[in-house]
């Protein structure tokens, strides 16, 4: 298969799954180890990569948020500006004191093609995922919105959002589902979770060149700059079009179905490995 036409499919894919509670980490790694054939390693560097398009959306989406914070910068946003910013800047350094350890601790530990243990990994991961949104949901909701929030809460969510980047786990499912044992209203939940995707994937992407850069100049080199041009771009052009309808399917009882479908796949698929290769 050519090269541009999976690139565009991985952008797809990254556009679809950003937006809802499975991790698209999980998913691009999938489609770029069975149809791309990269390493482990190489493929999770390369889906972190791949967000670049979903951050153009975010960012063109959720504008006026972005303008509220940045005049917050300069003493000109408001109340509600200046909370977003604090938000914002204490999640996003939470995030990046656990998420950058655990992404050395993954590049360097995980070997090989996304078969036998690490798959198993990965399927197990989607189905705890599951489990906490499912049990996030049947909390008792206060309904706070962002004003109602302290310091401590943002330290909470991106713990949260730290732990996503262990592979496998959703970045928007944790931080929703974080919001939501908050109190926070599904509303604000969600789109709190969307708003801090753009620093945590600009963080991710930044660790991804400084720690990774061999492996990202491999899959370039392997996949080519304008697959990954053509993957961005579709990303981007899938989450314009679609994000409304995603965040509505989001706040639905049918991820969550989804999740465990997703990883009883995947474990299915990590046992038969694992039987196989002990055969």
């Amino acid at each position: 298969m050519d090269h541009i036409v999976l690139g565009i499919i991985l952008g797809i894919v990254q556009g679809v799954s950003e937006w809802i509670p499975v991790s698209s980490k999980t998913q691009v790694l999938l489609v770029s180890t069975y149809l791309l054939g990269l390493q482990f390693s190489e493929a999770y560097a390369f889906g972190l990569f791949m967000e670049i398009g979903t951050i153009f959306a975010a960012m063109a989406y959720f504008r006026s948020e972005i303008y509220m914070a940045i005049l917050a910068l300069f003493g000109r946003g408001g109340e509600q500006g200046l909370m977003l910013l604090k938000y914002i800047i204490v999640s996003t350094i939470v995030t990046g004191l656990l998420g950058v350890p655990l992404y050395i601790f993954i590049v360097n530990s995980i070997k090989g093609p996304v078969v036998g243990v690490p798959m198993l990994m990965l399927g197990l991961a989607l189905i705890i995922d599951g489990l906490v949104i499912r049990l996030s949901r049947k909390s008792r909701s206060s309904g706070k919105s962002l004003k109602d929030l302290t310091i401590r809460d943002f330290i909470m969510v991106g713990l949260a959002q730290g732990l996503a980047a262990l592979p496998g786990v959703s970045r928007s499912g944790m931080t929703t589902s974080a919001l939501l044992f908050l109190g926070v209203k599904p509303d604000e939940a969600f789109r709190l979770s969307f708003i801090e995707l753009i620093p945590a994937a600009l963080g991710a992407i930044g660790a991804t060149l400084i720690l990774s850069r061999h492996m990202v100049e491999g899959d370039l080199h392997f996949v080519g700059v304008n697959a990954l041009g053509f993957s961005i771009m579709a990303a981007t052009i899938v989450s314009l079009f679609l994000i409304d309808a995603l965040l509505r399917f989001a706040r639905s009882n049918r991820v969550i179905i989804v999740l465990f479908t997703l990883g009883a796949l995947a474990v299915i698929s990590g046992l038969a490995s694992i039987i196989i290769g002990a055969t």
